[in-house]
């Protein structure tokens, strides 16, 4: 079965990715996977071939606003596809959409994010039109994969699809992190602080990490401090905050970096997120066990994390510092390895086939 997936993840282009690793067991259980990549001239990705089955095509264009241009026209000049799958009913949904019925293919449509949250629309203009986009979209997908219950009981109630929506989360490499061991540099730094709190974010708007930094300095913890992993736009206006809550000295910014290992350093850590989809901090924390406070959002709750709403996230840290549990569990984890997740992902893509609404 030839299969053309249409997204936007360019980690995919570095053959010792997690990504790029999942493609080409795609592609080996497909038979023919092709990718196509949004990008612009600036990033330098080149064509990809990851295995003799799976091969990755940047559209590698001039402006964001040429993505589906380009996208087709790469799609028009590949083997005609089985299956169209997008890895989001907006910009590569509209994309997966023109392709499919111009080849004459399936379309399958993935949901990673929980784009029905009032949270994901007020965030910007341009999500409020790919709300719009998404209904479009969905309507016209032969399939559609979700990575939460919360996501599929959302789109149920709101669109009434014909379609089937399976659930099918994200893979997480859970013995990697119940199994990783400090290194030295962390090690030398565990017992620097009595109680350390961990952040691993992209610090962007919808990330809400100036949560995690108003909780952390109005819990007050004796002798801890707070450690924030990512990059993005906020980190300028992250770091200020710190500085206006007299805080600056117990918060450290460690940029982008494998956090495995902090996890196991952390005695907690906090999932401020507005929305998600899924949560894979959440779940690699818990695997961890190192146990999350987090809001409402994408596999929290069934995944074991302490829940709390936005204005009681300090009371939530005092009451964990005071009796809570301090060892994570996760809950509810579906897959017993790589494997299992490659063959219930393949296989849901190949079930699209049964019902074509493209």
């Amino acid at each position: 079965m030839n299969i053309l997936q249409i997204g936007s993840d360019r980690t995919i282009f570095d053959e010792k990715s997690a990504s790029a690793s999942r493609m080409r067991a795609y592609g080996k259980r497909f038979g023919a996977l092709e990718m196509i990549i949004f990008s612009l001239h600036e990033h330098r990705v080149k064509e990809a071939a990851l295995s003799e089955y799976a091969h990755a095509h940047a559209t590698n264009s001039f402006s964001r606003f040429l993505y589906v241009w380009d996208a087709i026209g790469l799609a028009l000049r590949l083997p005609k596809p089985d299956i169209v799958s997008v890895q989001d009913p907006f910009e590569a949904g509209i994309t997966g959409w023109i392709i499919a019925r111009l080849r004459g293919a399936t379309l399958h449509v993935q949901v990673h994010t929980d784009f029905l949250s009032p949270e994901f629309a007020r965030l910007s203009f341009l999500n409020r039109f790919r709300v719009l986009i998404a209904g479009f979209v969905l309507r016209r997908a032969s399939r559609v994969r979700v990575v939460s219950e919360r996501i599929k009981r959302s789109i149920d109630a709101r669109y009434k699809l014909r379609a089937s929506v399976s659930v099918l989360p994200i893979f997480v490499d859970v013995e990697k992190y119940r199994n990783t061991q400090l290194g030295p540099k962390l090690a030398a730094r565990e017992h620097l602080f009595a109680v350390k709190v961990l952040v691993v974010s992209r610090l962007e708007p919808e990330k809400n990490v100036g949560l995690a930094i108003h909780a952390f300095a109005k819990a007050a913890l004796e002798k801890s401090c707070l450690i924030i992993i990512g990059e993005g736009s906020e980190k300028e206006k992250l770091h200020t905050m710190a500085k206006q809550r007299g805080i600056a000295k117990w918060v450290f910014f460690e940029g982008r970096t494998d956090p495995a290992q902090y996890y196991k350093m952390a005695d907690l850590v906090l999932a401020p997120s507005r929305y998600e989809g899924y949560g894979m901090v959440i779940v690699e924390a818990l695997a961890s066990g190192t146990p999350v406070i987090s809001t409402d959002v994408g596999v929290a709750r069934e995944a074991g994390a302490i829940i709390a709403e936005e204005d009681d996230f300090a009371k939530a840290i005092t009451a964990w510092h005071e009796s809570g549990p301090k060892e994570g569990k996760l809950q509810n984890y579906p897959y017993k390895n790589f494997d299992e997740y490659v063959q219930a992902y393949c296989k849901d893509i190949e079930s699209s086939k049964a019902g074509s609404q493209t």
